[in-house]
């Protein structure tokens, strides 16, 4: 059965012990941390056992790994975490080019060995950028994939890309050891969210993502919506949709 999970970063401005509650309410099975969480493993950990809610997967800052590979275990340890992930590159440290991101993929390769070691998944979560075709019909996703780096595939920000999630999830295979579910908006609506939807009510085919996950051995779905109008009703109603859907509640 798949792990439905929350990423903490929708609810960064609400207070931590009411989001949980909200999770766990809405009948989530887990949560995905990032920064903050990170700060005080211990304190973390005791909040995440009182709410019943285990935080399976987290975001840390690749320099934080490669800086500090063993914090980072210990704190994955502390907190129960099993997937580690590298979330992002400012743009001023993007590559520009193939060489760059071949550099950059053998990079995050070497930076998780020792997370990977540990017995932890190591992998990268992308955004829109990673999708960009460097010519060939060759993207940076690809020669992260390639270098064999696991991947938290963001499916709203594949889909921004112009790329058929459907497409890129069965391109990866089994690469991808966790997804990341986030709708978008159809073209000008909800500008409030940055054009970002609630699950099921924006214009991506979830029944076709999710049963093409499942049939790739996809187990954690982690919901998010990077601006959310209002977090809580977002998780209601995300947790809600995808529960109806066979390929998420079986």
């Amino acid at each position: 059965m798949p792990v439905l999970s929350y990423q903490l970063y929708t609810s960064r401005e609400a207070d931590r012990a009411a989001t949980l509650s909200h999770v766990k309410a809405a009948g989530y099975d887990a949560v995905e941390g990032f920064g903050p969480w990170f700060d005080d493993p211990a304190a973390s950990r005791d909040m995440l056992d009182t709410a019943g809610l285990p935080m399976v997967s987290g975001h840390f800052a690749l320099q934080m790994v490669e800086a500090d590979a063993a914090k980072v275990i210990d704190t994955a340890r502390t907190l129960g975490i099993s997937h580690v992930y590298a979330p992002f590159l400012v743009p001023d440290d993007r590559p520009t080019d193939r060489a760059g991101w071949e550099a950059f993929a053998r990079r995050l390769a070497e930076a998780g060995k020792p997370i990977v070691e540990a017995g932890l998944t190591f992998g990268w979560h992308n955004h829109d950028f990673e999708m960009v075709d460097l010519g060939g019909g060759t993207c940076a996703e690809d020669l992260i994939a390639e270098a064999g780096v696991s991947l938290e595939l963001d499916l709203g920000w594949v889909f921004r890309a112009g790329v058929d999630p459907v497409a890129a999830i069965n391109n990866y295979g089994d690469r991808v050891k966790a997804l990341h579910v986030k709708d978008r908006a159809a073209e000008g609506q909800n500008p409030d969210q940055d054009g970002w939807a609630t699950i099921g009510q924006g214009v991506m085919d979830w029944p076709a993502i999710l049963s093409a996950a499942r049939a790739q051995g996809v187990e954690l779905f982690v919901v998010e919506n990077d601006h959310p109008a209002d977090d809580v009703e977002f998780l209601g109603r995300s947790a809600s949709y995808l529960k109806s859907l066979s390929e998420v509640s079986a």
